[in-house]
């Protein structure tokens, strides 16, 4: 009712001014009583106000709403925007609110080419545009802002460089937004490594120069190759605090692309602390590391320790295991120079022996080669005996014209069982009929 007559009062209003007049009565203003936003989902309600350009208590009418919503449509960030706005309860005040649909979906961002750092990059337009973050819808206004942003950043670094913004597929499944000079991305040309003094560069570059050279420059990719390519050599020599604190770039002289600065933090060498086998294992634990080699005390060499792990994952094949392996958690004492590593075993289904069969061999051969095989049918499967046993035939020179040959497991997925064949062929110019037993 008491909307009804505020209403009321507005039309009489303007139909007075325009009796006497005879011109239509200009819009009607209102304090805002009150502000909200509904359907918010990555953005907060302040920033939406703000960008809105409306407060409480200013006077506002339909000109200013619209207005309002042109300013949120503008943002590159909603799908839709709407308005409603009515006098408060008993008062001249209106009470206002949006409602948005957000853009969906967002994707992740990626600088590619800039030849600037990241951070810095992220930085400029965190600071210029308030709805900018790890992840953005891909809107064209809002890739032409963000474009325009990071080439007034690259301008303030006294670059002029037109830059444009795009989705690309990573994957099937997976699309980022990437931001790369409009030209064409410039490629990796040279590698150089300073600071470092434990590895010579020239390791370095063979372990590096052939994964880099080539690729499109950006410095988050390149930190993936580093780690993949370089970290390793340095956790072969317990360096686990390896650190790369400033990557530069710059235009190659004799070639079109970039040469990439890396500087090298080695750190210092860390020793092994406490290990332990955390979970339950048909191994006993202390049996399992020692089978791993490793040793308190020792250079934490990861070369070793990765050695180490396949071995403690072959004793554990031979328990029926064989898609054992292992989750590896480090815990590093900095004041100490220590590194305690946590084995996290996974076990996966054990797989018991069922059927061995024979093939290429007459009925004194298989007699033969069953009475020596030990593996008993439903025990645990150990998967590297069958190829152990045939070896050992091997050395033991148990048949004359032995040629080739091979083992092959059929594997039963649903009730883990693994059969075994093993196929024996004659050697080239041997006597018809395949491999004879030899005569003791």
């Amino acid at each position: 009712m008491v909307w009804f007559l505020a209403l009321l009062l507005l039309c009489s209003q303007g139909w007075a001014q325009k009796k006497a007049t005879g011109k239509p009565a200009a819009p009607q203003r209102f304090p805002i009583a009150s502000l909200s936003v509904e359907g918010l989902k990555n953005y907060s309600q302040p920033l939406i106000l703000a960008t809105a350009g409306l407060k409480i208590g200013q006077l506002a009418g339909k000109d200013d709403f619209e207005a309002a919503r042109d300013r949120l449509l503008a943002t590159g960030v909603f799908e839709t925007v709407g308005y409603r706005f009515a006098p408060a309860a008993a008062s001249t005040a209106y009470e206002a609110s949006f409602e948005v649909v957000e853009v969906e979906p967002v994707y992740p961002v990626r600088f590619e080419a800039l030849n600037a750092p990241d951070a810095e990059v992220q930085a400029w337009l965190r600071k210029k545009d308030p709805f900018s973050g790890a992840k953005i819808p891909a809107t064209e206004a809002f890739l032409n802002r963000h474009a325009a942003e990071i080439e007034r950043y690259l301008s303030s670094q006294g670059r002029t460089e037109k830059i444009a913004g795009k989705v690309v597929a990573d994957s099937a499944e997976q699309f980022t937004i990437v931001f790369r000079p409009a030209a064409g991305a410039p490629k990796v040309a040279e590698v150089k490594f300073q600071g470092n003094e434990v590895v010579p560069s020239s390791v370095l570059l063979n372990s590096f120069a052939g994964v880099a050279y080539g690729t499109i420059y950006s410095e988050a990719a390149f930190r993936q190759m580093l780690d993949a390519s370089v970290r390793p050599i340095y956790e072969g020599r317990g360096r686990v605090r390896l650190a790369f604190p400033k990557i530069e770039t710059e235009k190659a002289r004799s070639v079109e692309g970039l040469v990439v600065t890396v500087t090298v933090d080695e750190g210092a060498s860390y020793d092994l602390g406490e290990l332990r086998i955390a979970g339950e294992t048909p191994v006993p634990a202390k049996e399992l590391l020692k089978t791993g080699g490793f040793k308190s005390g020792d250079m934490a060499n990861f070369d070793d320790i990765n050695a180490g792990l396949e071995r403690m994952k072959k004793r554990l094949r031979r328990e029926g295991y064989t898609k054992a392996s292992f989750q590896v958690e480090r815990s590093v004492d900095d004041k100490k120079k220590t590194v305690d590593l946590t084995f996290r075993p996974e076990l996966g289904p054990q797989y018991l022996f069922g059927k061995f069969t024979l093939e290429g061999l007459d009925i004194h051969g298989e007699a033969a080669v069953k009475k020596l095989w030990t593996l008993k049918e439903g025990k645990p499967f150990n998967a590297d005996y069958p190829e152990y046993f045939l070896q050992q035939i091997k050395e033991q020179g148990l048949f004359d014209g032995l040629g080739k040959t091979r083992a092959a497991n059929t594997v039963d997925e649903q009730n883990h069982i693994v059969d075994v064949t093993l196929y024996f062929g004659a050697a080239e110019g041997a006597a018809p009929g395949g491999p004879r037993r030899r005569q003791q």
